[in-house]
């Protein structure tokens, strides 16, 4: 395997494992504040947090003469497409939260793994067959982790099965645009763009309060200096090296990662059947790392 694909490889399972702990924060949450409001301000605080690290970055390119000026239109039009997609997708998981439980929303989530070789086939992008079956191992394998009772559709179900379709879009429009753009300032905006949508949602949806942001500030740093911040600018630098298809398998991981912080923190414990899912999940992104040129 190429160092380039290794690198991005382990990127995207830090990026996993951070997002996998951020549901736990989703749903605690969800206790003091709607869902425009934590996503509001969680996307703010991680475009502010990139602020400082854009500003070094750049400086340094210029001491070396790589600095590149940016396209400010592909800027423009990156960030809205993205965080658009970001928006959609971050705002119906969230809305869902509310109405269907971890498992349910755990697994349908996930489903975003399958979506985005299906989507990447009105983009012609070409998926070899070991990424197909590993597609399908990780589907089965989140099935047993997250579903333990008898699996119905409601409203938040329904909601959560939605943002796996705009998961899916985000992973394929990251995938044409990160090469494109500069990875850190690319993220940024998509972040701020994500961030008013929410705050105009909050303002027209929610009764925003100084008090209830206050007291879910924890879950609300996470979600922001380390789910945002963090984990989707890994996302967008690692997918610069992976393919869409293949980078969504290993971030499906996410569920695996949930559900050891649930046990961590929660003190939720993993079943047999849990146990196994999470070794199909696993040997899902093993397999999607043959190519089948």
């Amino acid at each position: 395997m190429q160092s380039k694909n290794l690198k991005a490889d382990l990127l995207l399972l830090i990026t996993a494992m951070i997002w996998g702990a951020a549901f736990v924060a989703q749903r605690v949450g969800m206790d003091y504040v709607g869902p425009f409001t934590f996503n509001a301000v969680r996307f703010a605080l991680g475009a502010a947090a990139l602020l400082p690290l854009i500003h070094r970055l750049d400086r340094e390119k210029k001491k070396d003469g790589t600095y590149k000026k940016l396209d400010i239109k592909l800027f423009l039009t990156g960030g809205i497409i993205a965080g658009s997609a970001l928006f959609l997708g971050s705002t119906l998981q969230q809305w869902g939260l509310v109405y269907t439980t971890a498992g349910n929303a755990g697994f349908i989530t996930g489903l975003y793994v399958v979506f985005v070789p299906i989507l990447g086939l009105f983009v012609k992008q070409k998926t070899g067959l070991p990424t197909w079956i590993g597609a399908v191992l990780a589907v089965i394998g989140m099935y047993l982790l997250s579903v333990n009772e008898g699996f119905k559709i409601s409203l938040g179900d329904l909601l959560v099965l939605a943002s796996a379709f705009f998961w899916a879009g985000h992973v394929i429009i990251i995938s044409f645009l990160s090469s494109k753009i500069d990875p850190v300032k690319f993220a940024s905006g998509q972040f701020v763009v994500c961030s008013i949508f929410s705050f105009i949602g909050a303002f027209i949806f929610e009764d925003m309060s100084l008090s209830g942001i206050y007291a879910c500030a924890i879950p609300i740093l996470y979600g922001g200096l380390m789910s945002v911040g963090v984990a989707y600018t890994l996302q967008v630098i690692a997918q610069q090296d992976a393919k869409p298809a293949h980078a969504a398998i290993i971030l499906s991981l996410e569920s695996v990662f949930a559900a050891l912080a649930g046990w961590l923190l929660l003190g939720e414990t993993l079943t047999t059947q849990g146990l196994l899912g999470c070794g199909l999940m696993l040997c899902g992104m093993l397999l999607s790392q043959l190519r089948s040129d």
